[in-house]
């Protein structure tokens, strides 16, 4: 081989490795590799803004109209998106429990438990009665004034009422009536009822109840040609509470239980219970999956969640139910992608062990450390005479054999107590200014974080003393800090009730470490 061969070849390779180079990049421009503080991420629960008649309680339905998002809960209201990560609430009359909204010849429904149907020109009302399912003649057993009620429209425009019976009575379906949906066109059709073989649909914190159940929250979903029929057990007061699917090439059935269900099922962190909710196509065109989020503590405590919905080869379809930072919808293209990889690095670092981790008070069964135990059970509570509660947490590891570990941290979670399903009733009357010191009254949690390498030296890198926002689950994102300590202080918030904080989750990698070392003395 001549020489100017050997550089012929040699110029070829360099244009080839190039070309290369140049489509990764474009590849990682369009979002395969986001970075941390400049890419958008969500994380379960998410952090729904309340208002008086809205409480974002659970038995979701997300619908799309437009370029924007709407979303309905039991607890009144609604709430507006145009990204599915930033939400609005505006308050609309005669929100059902478990309301379920469509959009059928140019018209919205929304109908609910027990309740009649109604019907507007666009999602946000106002919405007129059309009348009541409940006096519908000849309906089949397991009627008994429906609940959890699902209006499905096939691609050719024929309607379908699924609903649930009572306890194991299990789905039904029925056609409706083109002309007037609060009719039926045809006979009821049992589906499907609880299966105690399959162990994840029965009563209780583990399962033990063979004989008992409450199979609810029918949603149905078309992909490719299956019809894909969501339902949700064993009850809302479990953490065992979950979701699965059958499927079918007729929206009247017969369907086959899928093989890899459950769908959707948590049953231990901050994110538990994950059922009854609703399919959406997302600003990314792909599939995401809401869900109703069942908290230990207070007994009927609720959330939101929302994850991606993915199909293998064979159909099947599966739902990673999350609770640390993801991409937010249209950062990344695979949806299998969707973890940022932050870690909680808080957990379980208020405890005896650490010395250094403190709070500035606490209430006699409301310890400290159930503010980072990862249990929506339990919670801190600090004292009523302390003005600005604070919580100070070591990274670290917490002897002075350990390595001194460093974290770069890069999001908050803050979860307080409240989130009762509400039924649209607005919440109480916050106290006078009297009651709250020289402190404005407020609606709103605020707070800031800081962070030191010493213990002794603070930096605010989370500044929301001044938040307006009435929320009572918060995720914040925060540019990219190592740390050894972070520390929280509460400012300001609302007197209805005393103030208690779930969960303080800090998110973050571990970044470095220093030697071994004597401990920081512990300073008042």
């Amino acid at each position: 081989m001549n020489q100017k061969s050997v550089f012929r070849l040699t110029f070829t390779g360099i244009i080839i490795l190039f070309l290369v180079a140049c489509s990764s990049t474009d590849k990682a421009d369009k979002g395969q590799n986001p970075e941390i503080g400049k890419a958008a991420r969500y994380c379960n629960p998410l952090p729904m803004v309340i208002g008086p008649g809205g409480n974002a309680s659970g038995d979701v339905t997300v619908i799309k109209e437009g370029s924007k998002y709407y979303m309905f809960c039991t607890g009144g209201g609604a709430w507006i998106s145009d990204d599915m990560l930033n939400w609005t609430f505006q308050r609309v009359e005669h929100v059902p429990v478990a309301p379920d909204v469509i959009k059928y010849n140019g018209s919205f429904y929304m109908c609910g438990n027990d309740g009649p149907l109604y019907k507007a020109d666009n999602p946000l009302g106002p919405y007129e009665s059309l009348g009541d399912w409940k006096n519908t003649p000849d309906v089949a057993g397991g009627w008994n004034g429906a609940f959890d009620m699902e209006i499905f429209i096939d691609d050719d425009n024929t309607p379908y009422l699924y609903y649930p019976g009572r306890g194991v009575s299990g789905i039904f379906v029925v056609k409706l009536d083109p002309e007037d949906l609060t009719k039926f066109s045809g006979p009821v059709k049992h589906l499907f009822g609880f299966n105690n073989s399959h162990i994840w649909e029965r009563y209780g914190e583990m399962n033990e109840y063979p004989d008992v159940a409450w199979v609810e929250g029918p949603w149905m979903q078309k992909y490719k040609g299956t019809y894909y029929l969501e339902y949700s057990a064993s009850g809302t007061q479990w953490k065992t509470y979950a979701e699965g699917y059958y499927t079918s090439k007729s929206p009247m059935g017969p369907f086959t239980y899928a093989p890899n269900n459950p769908l959707l099922r948590k049953t231990e962190g901050l994110v538990t219970g994950p059922a009854h909710g609703s399919i959406v196509e997302g600003p990314d065109g792909q599939l995401w999956q809401f869900y109703t989020i069942v908290l230990s503590n207070p007994p009927g405590g609720r959330r939101i969640g929302m994850d991606r919905v993915v199909f293998d080869k064979n159909g099947n379809m599966s739902v990673e139910v999350t609770d640390t930072p993801q991409w937010a919808p249209g950062v990344i293209t695979d949806p299998e992608k969707g973890n940022s990889g932050s870690l909680p690095v808080t957990i379980n670092k208020l405890n005896a062990m650490n010395s250094l981790s403190k709070a500035s008070s606490q209430q006699p069964g409301r310890d400290a450390a159930y503010a980072a135990d990862n249990s929506s059970g339990t919670w801190w509570e600090p004292l009523p005479t302390d003005t600005l509660p604070s919580l100070t947490i070591e990274l670290s590891p917490a002897t002075e054999f350990d390595v001194v570990q460093l974290f770069t941290i890069d999001g908050l979670r803050l979860m307080f107590n409240g989130g009762r399903r509400m039924f649209g009733r607005p919440p109480s009357t916050p106290a006078s200014a009297t009651e709250t010191g020289d402190k404005p009254v407020t609606d709103a949690y605020q707070y800031k974080l800081e962070v030191s390498m010493d213990g002794e030296t603070y930096n605010t890198v989370l500044d929301q003393t001044q938040n307006k926002i009435q929320r009572n689950t918060i995720f914040e994102e925060i540019r990219p800090v190592q740390c050894r300590f972070v520390r929280l202080t509460m400012t300001n918030w609302p007197r209805t009730t005393p103030l208690g904080i779930i969960e303080l989750t800090v998110f973050g990698k571990a970044s470095g470490f220093l030697p071994a070392a004597e401990p920081i003395p512990v300073t008042n």
